[in-house]
């Protein structure tokens, strides 16, 4: 069953939005809004853990955060490619959740996968706009829907933001939701392979990255994002 929706926010992979956005979507869901996770692909490729123990892992952290609904697509870690079978369902999700606002990986990231997932979300928000490209849901004709807003998470890579969002608030729980995916980050009683992610030393990047984006706004912590066109401002005055 569809839930029309307030945000919804595109991962390349489980944990994606938990490290980047995380903060911001608990803040919503605060305020009453209707918030959904897709991820593309199962994380299978990952070093550590394995696609089901991911699943298990990203059920926690959406019970973490309070989320009305997650999907996985099941596209294919690591290969997964820009073509029409993969454009066709990310349209068939954007028109049946009809979020109003997009989140989706930054374009360049270190992962190659966060600049593909980045890349085919942008342009599905634009295409499921346009009538003409038919889909179907459950047998049944899909109308076309575009959001209005695709914003992009900074994850790994610096990026300067283009604006931030204060999550002073819920900075504790954003590292709950990430501490949920124990098998992929700093876990004392794992004897798996050390990675990039998987030390303590990961964690401190985190919170030290929320604090580099608070500063911008003069606030303890928050999250950065990228804008796929210059918005619209209309009140200088709500401008912090």
């Amino acid at each position: 069953m569809a839930i029309k929706t307030d945000i919804l926010a595109f991962a390349a992979h489980p944990d994606d939005v938990e490290i980047s956005c995380s903060g911001t979507l608990l803040k919503y869901i605060s305020l009453g809004k209707t918030v959904g996770i897709i991820d593309l692909s199962k994380g299978e490729l990952g070093t550590r853990g394995s696609a089901e123990i991911r699943q298990e892992e990203s059920n926690k952290s959406s019970e973490i955060m309070g989320i009305h609904f997650r999907e996985n697509l099941g596209f294919k870690d690591g290969f997964f490619v820009h073509d029409n079978h993969n454009m066709l369902e990310i349209l068939r999700i954007i028109r049946k959740y009809k979020p109003e606002i997009v989140l989706a990986n930054t374009p360049s990231d270190r992962h190659p996968d966060h600049g593909r997932a980045s890349k085919l979300i942008a342009e599905a928000c634009f295409y499921s706009g346009l009538s003409k490209i038919e889909t179907m849901y459950d047998g049944i004709p899909q109308e076309h829907w575009r959001p209005k807003n695709i914003y992009f998470y900074i994850q790994d890579n610096f990026h300067k933001p283009d604006f931030t969002v204060d999550i002073t608030a819920f900075m504790d729980k954003k590292m709950e939701t990430i501490r949920a995916f124990k098998s992929q980050f700093y876990n004392a009683d794992s004897n798996e392979i050390e990675t990039p992610i998987s030390g303590a030393s990961f964690l401190y990047f985190i919170k030290s990255r929320a604090a580099s984006f608070g500063r911008y706004s003069s606030v303890d912590f928050a999250e950065g994002f990228l804008v796929s066109r210059v918005p619209e401002v209309s009140d200088l005055f709500s401008l912090r």
